[in-house]
């Protein structure tokens, strides 16, 4: 147990971390049927769905599907999709039955589950070690399940009724795999190679400690050779022989130092509880030495899309690192872009590679995916990367890594912008993502790629003063900056592209990105807040085609402009789409929508853009009572605050880089205080806008009028019928069944 009770000048921190994220625990009285009301577990890598099957034949059965996300398979052409890897089951005696108790413990990243049968009950624990590849289940089986078991099965080896039990999966590359069995030193090993000789290697042992404990030991590695045989078998044996005790605790300790990196409480039971599970399930996702985020992380489920989606499933898949002070989990995609550099180069025609890069559609890890009608996917993954910059404040990623790669992005527009007989600079047609897909449909002067050339070349300006390079294509960007053409707009708000309105469904933000994530439509003027409401109520109201993403996006559109009551509205929509677990599918896996919710939840309480933070900028009327501690802003400032009967008490900040302070808050007397551990200059520049000169690593405190006591960080009051909401699927909660608070 972590309790968080500290002093940081005047600000009080009272945190159980233990207890407050019990609140939120997945929960299941009845085992989880499908991948949408599965308990999933990771380490950023690997990771295993649980679940069961109503099939007759198989009710005696909990899953663990396994998927590790490096593990591809190479093709003679196309690029080399996920593939999934098999499952380990526990077989049980009896069918699985009631009263079965099952749970994920946030704070410990692990399942635990009382396993009723119609013959006994088995006890249950799993986790994938945080710091090893390495899944362990231990399992403690009363008499009449004794001889329950555990059994590895290899993906040609899974029994039909459990592979398709979502339905015969047609979508998606399934190779020939040769599978190879054999002991070793007393571990199991399964060898499944693919076609062109890659493939994956799995090895198992499983340790009886007594007749009624025994425990799984699995891991699998990428790869078909001795290596990954080696590494597969050393690594079972040496957790194997480890004392399990000491393992639980290496792993939970990584994530007893995860979660308090920033705290959130809202007065919405339900959503706080997402908003966490989203936090769980992004460490669980990737990690900086890992991969990038794919469509649906290392849970691997029957999908059209095993691989890497670059139109909008990376970015906003990454949205909630910023805010949530967990940028180590934002560097696998840096070093992903850093790796693949020269693939980028090569994605554009060969005129253009020694000045250009660009980025496709989807890919693999390796992000080879050549740049045809789709032109602006390069620029908004630029965008994460600028954040990550901006939210640490890390010169040499800008000036090594960020800056000549945003370059050649831009660089590439350059080449294909052409002038118009106005003296304009346009484009020829190209995409705005997920519109008219199927019809393949392109527009001229796209909005998606102008609102990305625009911040592409404001920000490379904006890099080149602040690392005073003196760069020769200054003068370029400016130019494009000076002529390039207007969003295009009508009487309904922003459009497409040139004479291109949404003529039906529009699931994709792609026609705002100005506004969300780019800013650079704010929104501050009165015309300009008025054509972005008038725009978001037209692509929504259209109603067709509507996806998860497209309510998170319209939240963070809403929020942007300060619409707190309708960007919960939004919120609210989303909710009704995501599966119980807070997983999300179409025609398959898509692990995006449900992270960039728990940014539109951010964007309520905190948003930094442009050279300004603002604090509570979008907060609904019911939400009274908010509190949150280190969430990060642009600038590398950590902001900690609280809102008390509907109005803001303190707000707290904390400079890690000593960058210039603007801080816009809803206090609009000119009563405003600052308390530090010096006299921190403060001017007040009228309607709650303030401005701090702050050294690096200082903090001050703010707050209006007479002086509140304490300064104190604590979590919002949970409603009882909405704790453990998630997990097993429980409208009534909401709706119907009576609780007692």
């Amino acid at each position: 147990m972590k309790v968080e009770q500290q002093k940081s000048g005047l600000l009080e921190v009272n945190l159980d971390w233990s207890d407050f994220l019990s609140r939120h625990d997945m929960s299941w009285t009845t085992r989880p049927m499908t991948w949408n009301e599965g308990a999933f577990i990771g380490n950023g890598l690997m990771g295993a769905m649980m679940f069961g099957e109503e099939h007759r034949d198989k009710r005696n059965v909990l899953r663990f599907v396994l998927g590790r996300t490096d593990i591809t398979a190479a093709r003679t052409s196309g690029y080399s999709p996920r593939i999934p890897i098999g499952e380990i089951d526990l077989e049980c005696e009896g069918w699985v039955y009631q009263p079965t108790e099952i749970k994920v413990d946030l704070w410990n990243a692990e399942i635990k589950a009382r396993v009723v049968t119609t013959k006994g009950e088995i006890g249950l624990r799993a986790f994938i070690h945080s710091e090893k590849m390495v899944l362990v289940i231990e399992i403690e089986p009363t008499e009449g399940e004794r001889g329950a078991k555990l059994q590895w099965y290899a993906e040609p080896e899974v029994s039909p009724v459990l592979k398709n039990a979502d339905g015969i999966n047609l979508n998606q590359y399934i190779p020939d795999i040769q599978l190879n069995r054999y002991t070793e030193q007393g571990v199991q090993i399964g060898v499944q190679q693919y076609p062109l000789g890659d493939g994956c290697t799995t090895a198992w042992q499983e340790i009886e400690k007594a007749p009624n404990h025994r425990i799984c030991y699995l891991t699998v590695q990428k790869g078909v050779g001795d290596d990954a045989r080696q590494e597969a078998v050393s690594l079972v044996r040496e957790t194997a022989q480890a004392d399990l005790e000491q393992e639980v605790q290496a792993h939970r300790s990584w994530w007893h130092a995860y979660y308090p990196q920033s705290f959130v409480s809202i007065p919405d039971t339900m959503l706080e509880g997402f908003y966490w599970i989203q936090m769980y399930k992004l460490a669980s996702a990737t990690r900086k030495e890992y991969m990038i985020i794919d469509n649906q992380g290392p849970w691997m489920a029957p999908t059209p899309w095993p691989g890497v989606w670059f139109n909008m499933n990376v970015q906003m898949s990454y949205s909630p690192v910023y805010t949530s002070n967990r940028l180590e989990l934002g560097e696998s995609l840096i070093r992903g872009l850093e790796e693949n550099f020269d693939n980028l180069i090569a994605n554009v025609p060969e005129e253009y590679r020694e000045d250009s890069a660009g980025l496709g559609r989807s890919c693999s890890y390796d992000l080879k995916a050549k740049v045809v009608d789709e032109t602006g996917n390069l620029l908004w993954i630029c965008h994460n990367y600028w954040r990550q910059y901006r939210y640490s404040m890390d010169e040499s990623m800008l000036r090594n890594g960020l800056f000549p790669l945003l370059k050649r992005g831009v660089q590439y527009f350059i080449h294909i912008l052409e002038q118009g007989e106005d003296g304009k600079l346009h484009l020829p047609p190209t995409v705005s993502p997920e519109y008219g897909s199927f019809k393949k449909m392109t527009v001229p002067d796209c909005h998606y790629d102008l609102a990305l050339i625009r911040w592409g070349c404001e920000t490379l300006l904006a890099a080149n003063d602040r690392l005073q390079l003196d760069d020769p294509s200054a003068e370029r960007w400016t130019y494009v900056l000076e002529h390039l053409t207007p969003l295009p707009t009508d009487e309904n708000g922003l459009l497409l592209g040139k004479d291109a309105p949404i003529e039906f469904g529009h699931r994709h933000f792609s026609h705002l990105l100005a506004v969300f994530p780019l800013h650079i439509m704010t929104g501050e003027q009165p015309e300009e807040r008025e054509l972005i409401h008038k725009s978001l109520r037209y692509w929504t109201g259209m109603e067709g085609d509507m996806r998860g993403f497209t309510f998170t996006g319209a939240a963070s559109i809403a929020a942007a402009i300060g619409l707190g009551n309708e960007a919960l509205q939004y919120i609210r929509s989303f909710m009704h789409l995501i599966k119980p677990n807070t997983m999300y599918r179409e025609a398959g896996p898509v692990i995006e929508s449900p992270l960039a919710c728990a940014e539109s939840i951010q964007d309520l309480l905190l948003q930094s853009w442009g050279d300004t933070i603002r604090v509570f900028p979008a907060v609904p009327d019911e939400w009274q009572e908010i509190s949150f501690h280190n969430l990060r802003a642009e600038g590398a400032f950590l902001l900690s605050a609280e809102r008390k009967a509907g109005r803001t008490a303190f707000i707290r900040v904390q400079s890690l880089a000593g960058e210039p302070c603007r801080i816009q808050t809803d206090w609009r007397s000119l009563n405003i205080r600052v308390i530090g551990e010096r006299e921190v200059p403060l001017r007040l520049l009228g309607d709650g806008l303030v401005e701090l000169e702050l050294k690096q690593g200082e903090e001050a405190l703010l707050y209006e009028g007479e002086r509140p006591e304490p300064f104190r960080i604590e979590p919002v009051a949970a409603k009882r019928s909405l704790r453990n909401y998630f997990g097993a699927n429980k409208p009534w909660r909401l709706y119907g069944v009576p609780f007692q608070e």
